[in-house]
């Protein structure tokens, strides 16, 4: 009796769920919260293949303003990425509760899958994550993989290649001598209307997330082409 109530008295007063937790705490590590818990998987996937590139950085910070992140969130964010990179946080309580909400556990694999294709293509430590963290979820392997092909770019070419500079204008609904500070708001503007976790969340089809994940891929090609033509940052 003394033990469960002992138990009953961490959970609620340290929010610990899980023995990997209490462990966690008594060596000196916080337990994770909700919005940081996304963040520390993308960060170790960054590190999984030895280097994290300004790739993985950019995106970490599109997945910050896709969430609508305040000052305060954004910060305990890029903490939780550097946390991740160390790969010492134990992840299996956290991913295992998260499997409750399916709708959460799609958004976060859904993200690690945006990550690991951040640098152009997908590593053996980064696929073996992904795969591991979707089993503690309540995936099967098939389920996370399929996941998958809505990012590969073998699913169709990026378009910087051929996309045009007018064209590109004409997609972010800007002019050739619209400011650099407005440009980057249309295209974060467009981003959040048509990235493919808020699409998903409103109940769309399989078929209309395939299609906002090609817009937003469009649209990363668009602002990429102008930034390098007008040279800023």
């Amino acid at each position: 009796m003394l033990g469960a109530l002992l138990g009953q008295a961490l959970d609620r007063r340290l929010q610990l769920h899980s023995w990997a937790q209490v462990r966690e705490r008594l060596g000196g590590r916080p337990a994770l919260r909700n919005d940081e818990l996304l963040f520390v998987l993308l960060g170790r996937l960054a590190k999984s293949d030895g280097r994290v590139v300004d790739g993985h950085i950019q995106q970490a910070r599109q997945e910050m303003r896709s969430l609508e992140m305040n000052d305060a969130a954004q910060r305990r964010a890029i903490a939780a990425f550097s946390r991740g990179k160390s790969g010492h946080d134990r992840l299996r309580g956290y991913l295992r509760r998260l499997a409750a909400q399916p709708h959460a556990a799609e958004g976060v694999l859904r993200a690690c899958w945006r990550m690991v294709w951040a640098d152009g293509r997908v590593g053996p430590a980064e696929r073996d994550l992904i795969q591991l963290w979707g089993k503690w979820l309540g995936w099967t392997s098939e389920q996370v993989q399929a996941l998958a092909q809505d990012y590969g770019p073998a699913r169709k070419p990026l378009v910087e290649g051929t996309l045009t500079y007018q064209e590109a204008l004409r997609l972010l609904g800007v002019a050739a001598t619209t400011e650099p500070a407005q440009i980057k708001r249309a295209y974060r503007r467009l981003l959040s209307r048509h990235h493919p976790d808020k699409i998903a969340g409103s109940g769309a089809s399989a078929a209309q997330v395939r299609e906002a994940t090609e817009k937003t891929r469009e649209l990363h090609s668009a602002y990429t082409l102008i930034r390098q033509r007008r040279d800023f940052r």
